[in-house]
């Protein structure tokens, strides 16, 4: 099953780290983000990735051809360095097409982009920031028991603000931490069909009007997440996320421990 992942994007939120590199390649441990993204799914088996590029396209692609292997995992070095076994792979079957879409291009047009690259009736598609240990395979299984074009992860969000509820005059009756508010936000980790691409028009962003169509024919479904999920957006999003790697806190990284937490 192809993956499309979205690069492109500019994020300002960060751009004081990202002048000379995007986003998706802000180091994460010794490796970039958007390689723990694509690593993630490797691990259940989905290799065939579609990166949809954008800003600093070049540092993406300069970084894949020339990734070695070797830097980055165990090896038996012989004769002198002309022969070297990697004792570990985490790449080697990796197939990356890379694709310009666009410098200012929202995802929904990113996406529309690549459909002559997607022959498969289902295909995954994510953002470049996002990380989570949901189990992908159930996620899968769940999307093809449903009758719906779409699907994404549902994740309360990780961050703090308050809800306030106020009457006419504006007197406060109530104040909520989001995060135990019981609201759900989109988390990315998409499953789609093919038929996706007919509900995109020109310029449209894919979870608006894309999505409130399919959810006005009752075709978009929800996969709600309460494990771990978070995204680099912010410093202290980046911060959190080095010293959780660090520390050997790394949930998002099902391919060290378990397949992945499956959501009760």
């Amino acid at each position: 099953m192809k993956v499309v992942i979205f690069c492109g994007g500019m994020g300002l939120r960060l751009r004081e780290h990202e002048e000379q590199i995007p986003k998706p390649m802000m180091p994460l441990g010794n490796r970039p983000l958007l390689w723990h993204v694509m690593r993630y799914y490797a691990h259940f088996g989905h290799n065939d990735f579609i990166l949809c590029l954008g800003y600093k396209a070049q540092a993406i692609k300069e970084y894949f051809l020339s990734y070695n292997e070797a830097l980055t995992n165990d090896f038996v070095l012989e004769k002198g360095g002309k022969d070297i076994t990697l004792l570990r792979s985490d790449m080697g079957d990796w197939r990356i097409s890379f694709v310009d879409t666009g410098l200012k291009a929202n995802i929904g047009q990113r996406l529309k982009a690549v459909e002559s690259y997607i022959d498969d009736d289902v295909f995954l598609a994510n953002y470049a920031d996002v990380l989570s240990n949901v189990h992908l395979p159930t996620l899968i299984d769940e999307f093809s028991e449903r009758d719906v074009i779409a699907q994404m992860l549902a994740v309360q969000p990780h961050y703090t603000f308050h809800l306030i509820e106020a009457d006419a005059a504006g007197m406060v009756e109530r104040m909520r931490d989001v995060r135990n508010s019981g609201m759900y936000i989109n988390g990315g980790y998409f499953v789609l069909r093919r038929e996706i691409f007919d509900y995109i028009g020109d310029g449209e962003e894919l979870v608006l009007e894309p999505f409130e169509r399919l959810a006005e024919k009752h075709k978009l479904a929800a996969h709600r997440h309460n494990g771990f999920w978070t995204t680099m957006d912010t410093i202290k999003d980046k911060q959190i996320l080095d010293e959780m790697y660090e520390n050997g806190n790394r949930p998002w990284c099902v391919w060290e421990t378990a397949e992945g937490e499956r959501d009760r």
